[in-house]
Parts: C-alpha cells; structure tokens; sequence
C-alpha cells in the first residue's frame, strides 16, 4: 500500500512530507485510514534521539485512531467501515509469562512498538500515525466505542494508558488521595481518571499560570511546588502520586507529600532523575515506582471507561504542516493539554 506520512531524516531534521509503503496485508491484519493522530512528548525524544535509540528516517506518532479499511482473510473482530484505535505496540510474541498476563508491553522477546522497532516478521523498521495509512495485527488493533469523540479519542491510546494503568495497579477507588506532578498531556488524563474513580486529586505544579486550569480539569486541590510553606502544609497527605514530568528533575520535594506506606510513580522522565534521598522513604515505607503503558486488554479498558465516564482529553487540533511549531510548543512546555493532528490535512500529493 503505498502512503505518505511526515519524516525526520536525522535528530536535527524538522519532519517532512514522506512517501513510503505499507506491508501487504497478513492474514491477521488490519489496514487502517488513520483520522486523528495525538503527539506525544515521547515523540519529541525518540525524534531528538534523546533515548540514543532513534533510527531515521522516522515517521512517529503511536496516539491512534481511524477507520478499517481492508482486513486479512483471518481477521474476526474487525471489518471495513469499523472505528478502530492503535496505541505504542503493534505486535509481540503472544507466548511468553508476560504476553499471556495481558502484559504485552513487557514482552520476553521484546514488544513492537508502533514505530521505531523492528517488525516481528521482515525486521523492516515500524512507521508511526504521522501518516495517511497504517497495516496493524489484529490482537493490537482497539475498538472505537459511538460514545467518545473520534476526535478527541487519540490522546487516550498514550496519554490515558500511562496514567490509567498505575490508578489501577494502585487500586484507586473512592476516598483514594491521589497527586498528579504535572498539567501537561499526561497530567491532565490523570486528573480526569482519577476524579472519575471517586478520588480526591491534588495537582502538584510549579506554574502559577495553571492553578485555574487545574481546576477546570476537576483538581481538588493545587499545590505550588515553588511555596515552601504550601508543601510543608501537604506533608502526608497523598497516597498516590503520579509523576508525569518528562524530563529530567527532583523526586525529594515530593516524598515527604506521601502518607505512610504512599508511593510516588514515574511516568513521565526516562532516564536519570536528581539524588534520591531515601530518609523519607524508610522513615514512612514510602516507594518510588515506575509504570510503562499497560497491556491491550487494559487499554481497551480504558478507552471504554473513558466512554462510559465521558472523559476526553483536552485537544488542540492543527494541520499536519503544522507539526514542527507544535512540536517546538512541546519542547518548551507551553502546552497543558494533547495536541492532535487531522490527518486528512495530510494531502497525497505532498
């Protein structure tokens, strides 16, 4: 299938018009329009090669959503005209302890993530939802419920797993206590889900500017990082914390914000943080934990929570041209919200 999607050649490129082609359908496959495709900051690193990790050229983009448009002779749970979704794996073994756990993101041979990484199959190198068109396996495509804006549905695919996935490995329920360190892309999911699971949700943020947003996001409480005195006031008063900062930073302002036996997780920044003190984690059982996306099964989970509770992520909507200003946005943290791409501003003949 040939189709077009925006590339970078190099880590200092900006993306590009990039034409390229799509494997023949498989048995099992699924080929997908894609609609709407969210940008995450992860984007933004595997582009920069911060993870030293990056193969060129790149098409990125694993936040999602489209329309069915053809299906292998094998397929059963999807057929042309379905809305369907795409997160960050497209593919692993399916065999392994952690694959048949619904733990495919752990995979024991190693997941295929929607780019970036090499097909299970040909080792060609997997292109992302920056793109017209996208051929997934079926066990990673995602059902589209009526319910949830194809729209504003992306961001969910990456976004609200992250988030999702530690709020329920942490069993949040109601009466829960939970922080959220960050109002950006992530941050702002976490906000949401949480209230929706009945918790009480404090926004932790150094920005002043974002304390009415927080708010509108349904944040109980919001806390400035910066005023000494307000942190010491929110000693104890966490049972969870979600860390959605992307970068690196300082965990130790924040342990003491834990109760007994709290724990701080990490979704955002991969790689080194600032000296971990541990006196507060050993004087208060407090734990620093880390969570990477969640399994199929649970990002269907979500995305059907998301519907039943009418969560949206907030969206900007840009043009497909569009992408390197917003990326430079994202760079230097001027957006507190999911910016999603409308994919039928990306012409064929670009």
């Amino acid at each position: 299938m040939k189709t077009v999607g925006y590339a970078a050649h190099s880590a200092q490129d900006d993306l590009a018009p990039f034409h390229f082609e799509r494997r023949d359908l498989r048995d099992n496959d699924v080929a997908i329009e894609i609609l709407y495709t969210g940008i995450c900051h992860s984007d933004l690193h595997q582009l920069r090669n911060d993870w030293d990790m990056s193969e060129y050229p790149m098409v990125p983009g694993h936040e999602i959503v489209g329309k069915v448009i053809d299906v292998g002779k094998d397929v059963k749970s999807y057929k042309v005209g379905d809305n369907v979704a795409v997160g960050c794996m497209v593919d692993s073994c399916q065999e392994c302890d952690q694959c048949e756990h619904g733990d495919e993101q752990f995979c024991r041979e190693g997941m295929t993530q929607t780019y970036n990484s090499p097909d299970r199959i040909n080792g060609n190198i997997t292109y992302g939802g920056y793109s017209k068109h996208i051929v997934v396996r079926e066990e990673f495509v995602l059902s589209v419920s009526d319910q949830l804006d194809m729209k504003r549905a992306a961001p969910i695919l990456c976004a609200g797993i992250t988030t999702f996935a530690p709020l329920r490995d942490f069993e949040v329920e109601e009466g829960s206590r939970v922080g959220v360190i960050g109002l950006g892309g992530l941050g702002h999911m976490a906000v949401k889900l949480a209230k929706a699971m009945g918790a009480k949700v404090t926004v932790l943020t150094h920005s002043a500017g974002k304390v009415d947003t927080a708010r509108e996001m349904g944040a109980d409480d919001v806390v400035l990082s910066t005023d000494e005195d307000a942190m010491e006031n929110a000693a104890n008063s966490l049972d969870l914390i979600i860390n959605t900062v992307p970068v690196k930073h300082d965990l130790n302002p924040y342990m003491p914000l834990l109760d007994v036996g709290g724990t701080l997780v990490v979704v955002g920044q991969v790689g080194p943080v600032n000296e971990l003190n541990t006196m507060p984690m050993v004087f208060g059982n407090r734990g620093v934990s880390g969570s990477l996306i969640g399994g199929i099964q649970r990002t269907q989970e979500v995305l059907d929570f998301c519907a039943e509770h009418d969560i949206h992520p907030k969206c900007e909507m840009i043009r497909m041209d569009e992408i390197n200003d917003a990326l430079k946005r994202l760079e230097k943290g001027e957006v507190a919200h999911r910016i999603v791409i409308d994919m039928s501003t990306l012409e064929a003949d670009q």
